[in-house]
Formats: structure tokens, sequence, C-alpha cells
């Protein structure tokens, strides 16, 4: 699922999880227009007077005194003050800012910690429209033929084309053995497929090595994990071992995850002091440059290309874009994602949260990952076709171009 940045990802990029108590006081009384006589100063931003804040409680007093539904049930004052924070974030327009109430703020925190079940797919917006960014290898979607760019247009029967991902994920997720009906767009199909994907427990992989002909060494990394900068260093060892000094570095179907492995794995490769990225907080904060740690093993012998594609997001597109920019690697493939951007996970109280987003990510030419994603060197597709069979065109190139 979305992960800010794993199925997170709440960082999409790996920023550390920061708990902000941040208190809001609203009074609500009968008779009572809290904003009536004052002005209330917000960081950051415009002062609110009571006339602009006026019909907020006109539609709240209209509603609790002319309101009657269907059924019996009835909203409480809590709910009133959830669902008006709701709108707020989305007033935003961003779909990755969105308010946890205590049962979506409890399975959020679940989800973080890496215990989850569900089909096993990444998904986020784009153009508006929810889409796979990739489905997690050997997953319940993966072996249902879920493939990466495909757009979910319903789960369940349930129009999806409003929700944001947050509201998407809790639709898709469920307890493993159920069954779960998703409806998708696909490149290959003009009309609608449907399918059902029983949910199962999510084991996300981490990397595999492997030696192609020719003395090609391959690091296929799947997701940056906290334990990814140690995993990828002993992969490095053996590539050291095997005396070759061609890499193919597979970061394709690779969602991100945390920002420091990233930073970590990029330092292998660059000098001191070179830029790896720079995280932008606009006009809220300066600049901060993370740069390169400057462990730099392998000098000009190395020849590497990094394999990409449309499931390449967040922190995969951080290192895939500071080793293109700096000369270290050419990329091949297809056209990244497209995620930079940073959410932080702030406690309104015990039982709610919210996340919001608080940066970009900027390549070491400033190129904006979110609006722009990564163009590869050597553009290189795969059909339909080759996925249903053995054949790697992409890969194929990549072995080509290093013999």
């Amino acid at each position: 699922m979305n992960r800010t940045d794993k199925k997170t990802i709440l960082v999409l990029a790996g920023l550390p999880i920061v708990a902000i108590a941040f208190f809001v006081g609203i009074y609500v009384g009968e008779g009572h227009t809290p904003l009536a006589r004052s002005k209330i100063k917000l960081t950051n931003t415009e002062e609110v007077t009571a006339k602009e804040f006026e019909p907020f409680w006109r539609a709240w007093s209209v509603l609790d005194q002319k309101f009657v539904g269907a059924n019996a049930t009835s909203t409480t004052a809590q709910k009133k003050v959830y669902g008006a924070i709701e709108g707020l974030a989305a007033s935003y327009g961003d779909p990755y800012t969105v308010f946890f109430p205590p049962p979506e703020a409890k399975q959020f925190n679940e989800e973080i910690s890496g215990n989850f079940e569900g089909v096993g797919m990444e998904i986020g917006i784009k153009e508006k429209q929810l889409v796979v960014v990739t489905p997690i290898k050997g997953s319940p979607a993966d072996r249902a033929g879920v493939r990466s760019g495909d757009r979910i247009i319903a789960v369940d029967g349930k129009v999806v084309a409003d929700l944001s991902v947050d509201k998407a994920v809790k639709l898709i997720r469920g307890e493993k053995g159920t069954v779960v009906k998703i409806t998708f767009l696909t490149p290959s199909s003009a009309k609608p497929v449907e399918r059902s994907i029983v949910r199962d427990v999510i084991d996300i992989p981490t990397i595999e090595t492997s030696i192609k002909p020719g003395n090609i060494f391959v690091i296929r990394l799947f997701s940056f994990t906290a334990q990814s900068p140690d995993l990828f260093r002993s992969a490095l060892r053996e590539f050291v071992s095997s005396g070759s000094s061609k890499l193919v570095f597979d970061l394709r179907s690779n969602p991100g995850g945390y920002l420091d492995a990233a930073w970590d794995m990029a330092s292998w490769f660059l000098p001191a002091g070179k830029t790896v990225v720079t995280e932008d907080f606009g006009n809220n904060a300066t600049p901060r440059v993370y740069r390169s740690k400057g462990y730099n093993i392998f000098g000009d012998t190395l020849k590497m290309i990094i394999l990409v594609d449309g499931g390449s997001a967040s922190a995969a597109e951080i290192l895939a874009g500071a080793l293109q920019e700096h000369g270290v690697a050419k990329l091949l493939g297809t056209k990244t994602f497209g995620k930079g951007s940073v959410q932080e996970l702030v406690q309104l109280t015990p039982e709610t949260s919210l996340k919001v987003t608080i940066a970009r990510w900027l390549t070491p030419n400033g190129n904006n990952l979110s609006q722009n994603g990564l163009v590869p060197d050597y553009e290189v597709l795969i059909t339909e076709e080759d996925l249903k069979g053995t054949k790697d065109p992409q890969m194929e190139k990549a072995l080509e171009l290093l013999k």
C-alpha cells in the first residue's frame, strides 16, 4: 500500500517520523460565536477574521437545527470537529496531506511499523487519479497480474475517483484470506479489468544479487528500509570480490522508503561534499542539503547502469537522480513515477494525527522530482508480451551496453 514514503512512507523518501503536540482551542457552546470579537493569528499565514469564519459557524448552526437523516443515527460535536479538520487538510489540494481520526490513525501506525495484511501494492496519485506505483514482488497483487501504471477505478464496486490515497488503502487492505475485487484501467486494455485478489500477510523483499555473462554484477533493490544500507554494503562486498567493474543497479518497481538509506548508498559512489539531494521547504525554512559522506570507493573504474521505470519512486529517484546528474551512472528504462515529497506525521491528540507534506526533494541540478520524475538516458520499453514471457529487454540492453 501507499507508504510514506514503505508502505507509507510517511516520508516519501524516508524522513523520520516526528510527533509534535499541536493544540488548537475551539470554544463551542450554545449561543456562542467564539470569533465574534476577535481575530486569530495563524503561523505563516494571514489573519482570519470573524467575518471570514462566519460561514463555518452558520453552517454548524444550520445543520444542528435542520438536519434530518434517513435513519436515527446522529453525529456528535467531536465528529463534526474531525470532519472540519479533514476538510481543512483537503483544501490544500495535496493527496498526501490527510487527517487521521482514531481508527485511521491506529491503522496507519500499524502500517508504517510493517505489520499489515493486504494485497501488496504501492499506490499514489497521478494526474488526479489513483494509480499503482508498483506491486510488491511475490505479493497477491503481483501474482494477480497487477502492473505499475494500472489505474484504479473501483474497489468492491465502489468508485474511488475522488478518494485520497489513504482512504483507498483503507478499502483495499483487509484480513488475510479475504477477497477484494479491484477494477483497473490498464495500458494494454481498452476496457476496465476486474481482478479478485486474496489478501495475505505482506513480506517486503529488500535486495538480490547475481552475476550475468561477461562478469557483469547485478544488484536489485526492492525498497529502502532501515536495514537497506547494511544489506547494500554486503552486496558491494560481493561485487568487489567478483573482480568485476561493471554494475547493473536495478531500481525498477522500487517505491522508495527511507531517505537515510538512499543518502548512505549514494555516498559509496560520490566524493565527500557532493550534493545527493536538497530538501526544499518553500518559504517555511532554509533548504537542507544532503551531501555525500564520501565513502567513494570506486572512482573512475566503475561502469554502472541503473534500471528505472514508472514504479521507481521517492528514495529510488533520489539515488538514481544523484548518480545520473553527477555522471556516475546512466539511467535505462522508462520515465520514473515522480514522487518527491516529504510527509511529517503530527500528533494532534493521543488518538488522532495529521499527515502533512512539509517539503519537496530536488536533485543536485534542481530538478523537482514530484513535477518531472527522471528521464532515462536510454529509453527501453517493456511490452505486455515481454512481461508474460521471460524476455527482459531493459536488462538485455544494459548488459549489451556494459559489454
